[in-house]
């Protein structure tokens, strides 16, 4: 009971909105199935993605001497990070492809929930038809539409070989390119202009979230004009 009283003081389910949650609570280990969850998992699509891999840029140091001592090496901490965090988002789409392949047709019967909407299988299959392949690099950088871009390549069979390609391809650069922005960011206005952004991490956060859904609803705003 007193447990009880202690965690929801601590605790609130908001905070599971906040990427400094997972990284200060679970380090490395906690990330990564984040980042598998956010794919694998089709109900993981509210857990923070890019957000949570520009945080993870800033803190590097700590995360990857979680695993191997690294010094002040820099370029070898966000390689550690690069390595593991993409093996996990090439295994969480790899799990989504292979959903859609044996269970994603079905989803189109599925009644919605707070956790599914028949909206996202449909966006996302948009997505696919209108990029191909290609989408399945560009979803990646694109909340909800990277969890659901997997299952709909699976649901129409994309060729295997094929999406293995261009699953490494797409993690690999969104890894990359969120992982070193939030480092060399965060170095560069520390040294610029003495403004540490660990002390501002929810601004981050609002700008991230506010710059990576800006496609989707401005999707959303043009499909609702046209159908006014």
């Amino acid at each position: 009971m007193l447990s009880d009283i202690i965690l929801s003081a601590v605790f609130h389910w908001s905070q599971l909105l906040q990427p400094q949650f997972y990284i200060e609570h679970g380090g490395l280990w906690l990330l990564l199935f984040v980042v598998f969850a956010e794919t694998g998992l089709f109900v993981g699509f509210f857990l923070p993605g890019d957000s949570l891999l520009f945080v993870a840029g800033i803190y590097s140091a700590n995360i990857a001497n979680e695993v191997f001592p690294t010094g002040n090496n820099e370029y070898l901490q966000l390689l550690i990070l690069l390595v593991f965090i993409s093996m996990a988002g090439i295994a969480g789409n790899a799990v989504g492809y292979w959903f859609g392949r044996k269970v994603g047709p079905a989803m189109y019967g599925w009644k919605e929930n707070i956790l599914f909407k028949q909206r996202y299988l449909t966006e996302a299959h948009e997505f696919y038809e209108k990029h191909g392949g290609g989408a399945i690099i560009v979803a990646r950088f694109i909340p909800i539409i990277r969890t659901f871009a997997p299952i709909v390549a699976g649901i129409v069979q994309m060729d295997r070989k094929k999406f293995v390609s261009f699953n490494i391809i797409g993690c690999v650069a969104w890894v990359f390119s969120m992982l070193f922005a939030g480092h060399f960011l965060q170095k560069w206005i520390l040294s610029e202009f003495g403004f540490d952004l660990k002390d501002h991490l929810e601004i981050i956060v609002l700008g991230i979230v506010l710059v990576t859904t800006a496609p989707v609803l401005a999707k959303l705003l043009i499909n609702k004009k046209k159908t006014s």
